[in-house]
């Protein structure tokens, strides 16, 4: 059946759940690359579906304010959407500008480079289980584990709480699916975001109280914002960012890119050959299954896009998924390239919000792979890999594997 533009949906959640609609994000970049979609609740946006238009979205945060609406499309109630300002994702200029200017040298690529000796180890434990193992429901058995307990360390956390910040964050992003989020599924609401908010605001006031100590929850805690250092209500929300780019997006990419690499065995061959190669895999890995496939902006003010007229107000999408296999920017771009080289791949952002994390994602990746294809010779499928529905996280929820080592 020939494809029309009455016919396509890229908001419905459940268009996600066997692949992301490579094919219609395809056609759209060519033939309506600045598109307006309806959602269910009476309102719509603009699917912003190439490269170069994500970029000038992105460059312009004034103009296209990820503070106004937040960053996902459903809209949220004022107290709700009050309370995530104090998100440095959902910050605009000048209160963003600031902050992150005072919290990135906690996460600059030196001090990251510090934590290699102690992710490799953290990796070597998790390869020992799966070796027991032997089968293993990768995403959560194994993949999760990392960002886990590194985000657990850098930020103090105690390890019995852990395994609860995690599956808040996955809630947070997945919450459209009803497995992940059995109570909220069909609106996309949830309660977990509060709750590690919660859990953020009371870790602040119990480390405050602890005294002294070195690590990035500490040094965070004394950052100080116009002379002031965070309250522990700004910190809590702050603490919620980083938990889910710390916890959820970094299992999604060790997960997705084990899949991918199984479903492309010339070049994981090729990795296990030379393993100096798992640097560029990592990159086309985050390229080809990002992790999540948009984030939104508001509009502030009349504008224009691609040639498109977009009022004051409207909402627009930043399509990463789409973005990031763009032929005027990818060569053979629906490809799966570990050579692939530039590679402007957009899922860790660009910009103003440029991720925080990225020196510690890229570490993680790197690390995991190395030791993940140093324990397992062979690595098989066992039975179907399934997907969230959701329109937002690009995620498995089982990946089903078997480990040889």
């Amino acid at each position: 059946m020939a494809m029309t533009l009455e016919s396509i949906d890229i908001y419905e959640p459940d268009g996600y759940v066997d692949a992301p609609p490579h094919e219609v994000f395809a056609y759209l970049r060519r033939e309506h690359p600045v598109f307006w979609q309806n959602m269910p609740d009476g309102t719509g946006y603009w699917a912003i579906l190439k490269h170069a238009d994500c970029v000038e979205v992105a460059r312009e945060p004034t103009l296209f304010s990820a503070q106004v609406g937040g960053v996902v499309l459903e809209d949220q109630v004022p107290e709700q959407l009050e309370q995530t300002k104090n998100m440095l994702l959902m910050m605009d200029p000048p209160r963003h500008t600031t902050l992150r200017r005072e919290t990135a040298p906690c996460f600059k690529a030196r001090e990251m480079a510090r934590l290699e000796d102690r992710v490799r180890a953290i990796c070597r434990t998790i390869m020992a289980k799966g070796a027991e193992l032997g089968e293993v429901e990768f995403v959560h058995d194994l993949a999760a584990l990392l960002p886990s307990q590194v985000f657990g360390e850098l930020m103090g956390i105690p390890e019995s709480d852990r395994a609860q910040i995690n599956r808040w964050a996955e809630i947070t992003t997945g919450g459209q699916d009803p497995e992940v989020n059995p109570d909220g599924y069909g609106n996309g609401q949830s309660d977990a975001s509060v709750a590690m908010a919660t859990y953020g605001i009371e870790f602040a006031h119990r480390r405050r109280a602890e005294g002294d100590s070195d690590d990035v929850g500490a040094r965070l805690l004394a950052t100080e914002v116009e002379g002031q250092p965070m309250s522990d209500l700004e910190f809590g929300y702050f603490f919620v960012q980083l938990v889910t780019a710390g916890n959820d997006t970094t299992r999604t990419m060790l997960s997705s890119g084990l899949l991918t690499l199984l479903q492309h065995p010339d070049q994981l061959a090729e990795l296990r050959r030379d393993r100096s190669l798992i640097v560029g895999a990592v990159e086309e890995i985050l390229r080809f299954a990002n992790p999540l496939h948009y984030f939104r902006r508001t509009a502030t003010a009349d504008a224009v896009v691609r040639g498109q007229p977009i009022a004051a107000g409207d909402k627009l999408a930043m399509i990463y998924t789409s973005a990031n296999r763009d032929d005027a920017v990818f060569s053979d771009a629906q490809r799966f390239d570990i050579h692939r080289n530039p590679n402007p791949q957009l899922s860790f952002g660009i910009a103003e919000h440029f991720c925080l994390g990225v020196h510690l994602a890229r570490l993680e990746g790197r690390i995991f792979f190395e030791e993940l294809l140093s324990a397992f010779p062979v690595i098989e499928l066992t039975g179907e890999p399934r997907r969230q529905r959701s329109n937002l996280n690009n995620a498995l929820k089982d990946l089903p594997v078997r480990l040889r080592a």
